[in-house]
């Protein structure tokens, strides 16, 4: 937020300063376009940091319930075998567990898919943004040419309008 009203504070203070456009007038289109791109791009930047570290904590959390699962998979193994020995007196209990280990690795593989679609979602967002960022600095570069050539012409046409006023005043 922080950062919205500094920018929003610069944006104030180019439009009261202003720059003198093509027209002659006081314009701030550019600067304020050039400060709203900045903006998006700190903007997007800051989602993409989000997304970073969602995508993080996400792995984090799988693999440490892939780690859970790993050591309630030896230890549940472990009991096994020691059941066997013994007269399976908690056999229920032990195919209890099994069950709720096969939920958890079912879960786990979900969240795995979950991971890599939204991973892939990201990269499409990204490749999109960046196309969108190149089309539009090529849009803006085109822009100044024009107004470039636009002032020049303008500027020669000015200084043939002032030969002919000085050509008629030195005729009277």
């Amino acid at each position: 937020m922080c950062l919205i009203f500094r920018k929003r504070g610069k944006m104030q203070k180019m439009k009261n300063l202003g720059s003198i456009g093509s027209s002659g007038r006081f314009s701030t289109e550019e600067g304020e376009d050039e400060d709203i791109s900045k903006l998006a791009i700190s903007t997007f930047q800051a989602k993409e940091e989000e997304i970073e570290r969602r995508k993080m904590e996400v792995k984090e959390r799988v693999e440490l319930q892939l780690g859970r699962a790993e050591e309630e998979t030896r230890r549940l193994a472990y009991i096994w075998e020691e059941l066997e020995v013994l007269e399976d007196p908690m056999k229920k209990e032990v195919a209890m567990i099994r069950k709720k280990i096969d939920l958890a690795n079912k879960d786990l593989k979900q969240l795995g898919q979950n991971y890599q679609k939204k991973e892939k979602e990201y990269k499409e967002t990204l490749e999109a943004f960046n196309e969108k960022n190149k089309e539009k600095a090529n849009l803006v570069a085109t822009l100044t040419e024009l107004l470039t050539e636009s002032e020049k012409m303008r500027l020669k046409k000015l200084e043939e309008l002032c030969k002919t006023i000085e050509s008629v005043s030195l005729k009277q």
